[in-house]
């Protein structure tokens, strides 16, 4: 007969802040997770997550109390809202709107494929999304968010342990074949020898965005949880109106619109010029209530329910690794201008196509390293993947529902 232990939700937070205590030393101390940027709460959750299944398979039940799941990542979402400034886009010039033209029309062409391998292997094609846009290009926390999503409004079962199991393997994937990428197209082009030619005085240009160091006050935070927590009740009741309208064909989750008021927030206060929305202070509040809310999704896992899904998700994967890989190759590097920097943006979209804008930015420091510096490809890489992204995949995955739900 099953143990079952519950642990109540105080201890349940104190034991997420460990989780991601033991993911931080964990990354600490072993390289091939900072190497691939595997962040601190996937490292120290998927620990826990392998404890809860052993314990599982010897007769032991875990039960978290997580109450502020949810909220945690209405704050999320928020924060990435609030950073969405289209001024911020607009000072990235006209190769920020093409590469985000041509990275959202990759994105439709990875969740057709995973919806389509999906439905050939016998899965449901919502599923296909998980190991499409939803992780991929969105990373864990917007996996982990459609999953319980999927979870409550589809019914479908296991979605949280494959989000995390194909988010995981994207990160991994997209700092493997970024940087060959990129030196395939630099030494197939002899772009190294056209930069170091044509471009000489570029040669001590900073690789990075220059930003502006802030100090993070008690005020900053007081004022930016303000709008944070704005965001998350307007979600909430927005959310809530939405729903009662019964309209079948929009299904929009909460997030979404947590997302897309802090958007309305910050780029009304750029129009009229008021400044209430700390970019530090935010990313940090940002960070926070997404590694808390990944702490307590995977403190959740169950594993054991994932075997018999691992070969077809693991074969939708792959594909759509290769498949990047070659739309970087052909597409992405002829479209950015077929030069040094299209080939290091090129390398960078393996990166964030399938991993996170982290992973990304690691695949282009790999070559700017042996090739020399690529200004642009650090302007417009970090732009789009970090903030408008996000926005562009929602809307895209709302039409693919929409469609196939």
């Amino acid at each position: 007969m099953d143990t079952l232990i519950s642990i109540g939700a105080l201890e349940s937070f104190l034991i997420a802040i460990c989780v991601l205590i033991l993911g931080l030393v964990i990354n600490k101390h072993v390289t091939v997770f900072r190497k691939f940027s595997i962040p601190e709460p996937i490292v120290g959750g998927l620990v826990i997550a392998c404890i809860i299944t052993a314990l599982h398979l010897s007769g032991i039940q875990i039960e978290f109390d997580l109450p502020l799941q949810n909220t945690l990542m209405l704050m999320f979402f928020s924060t990435v809202g609030l950073a969405a400034s289209f001024k911020q886009l607009a000072k990235g010039g006209a190769k920020v709107f093409v590469f985000l033209v041509v990275a959202s029309i990759y994105i439709v062409i990875q969740n057709g494929v995973g919806v389509g391998m999906a439905t050939m292997l016998g899965l449901e094609p919502l599923m296909g999304l998980i190991a499409g846009s939803i992780t991929l290009s969105g990373g864990h926390g917007t996996g982990a968010a459609w999953a319980q999503t999927f979870t409550e409004s589809f019914g479908l079962e296991h979605t949280m342990e494959i989000a995390m199991a194909a988010a995981t393997f994207g990160l991994v994937m997209g700092g493997i074949i970024g940087s060959p990428v990129g030196k395939r197209l630099i030494s197939k082009n002899d772009l190294s020898k056209t930069y170091s030619d044509k471009e000489p005085e570029q040669s001590n240009v900073v690789t990075f965005i220059e930003t502006k160091i802030e100090r993070v006050t008690a005020q900053k935070v007081m004022a930016n949880l303000f709008l944070i927590m704005l965001c998350v009740t307007g979600a909430k009741y927005l959310h809530q109106y939405i729903n009662s309208l019964a309209i079948d064909w929009l299904m929009i989750p909460d997030f979404v619109y947590a997302l897309f008021i802090g958007v309305i927030i910050t780029n009304t206060c750029d129009v009229v010029k008021a400044n209430p929305v700390d970019t530090e202070t935010t990313d940090i509040l940002g960070t926070v209530s997404l590694y808390l809310f990944l702490a307590m999704a995977l403190m959740n896992l169950k594993l054991w329910n994932i075997f018999d899904l691992a070969v077809p998700f693991l074969l939708i994967l792959l594909t759509q690794s290769v498949i990047l890989a070659l739309f970087s190759y052909f597409v992405t590097y002829r479209v950015m201008g077929k030069n040094y920097d299209a080939a290091v943006i090129s390398a960078g979209h393996c990166g964030f196509g399938l991993g996170a804008t982290p992973t990304a930015v690691m695949n282009m420091g790999t070559l700017v390293n042996e090739y020399g510096p690529s200004p642009q490809a650090f302007v417009v890489i970090p732009i789009v993947g970090a903030f408008f992204i996000d926005m562009v995949n929602l809307v895209i995955l709302q039409g693919f529902i929409s469609i196939i739900g």
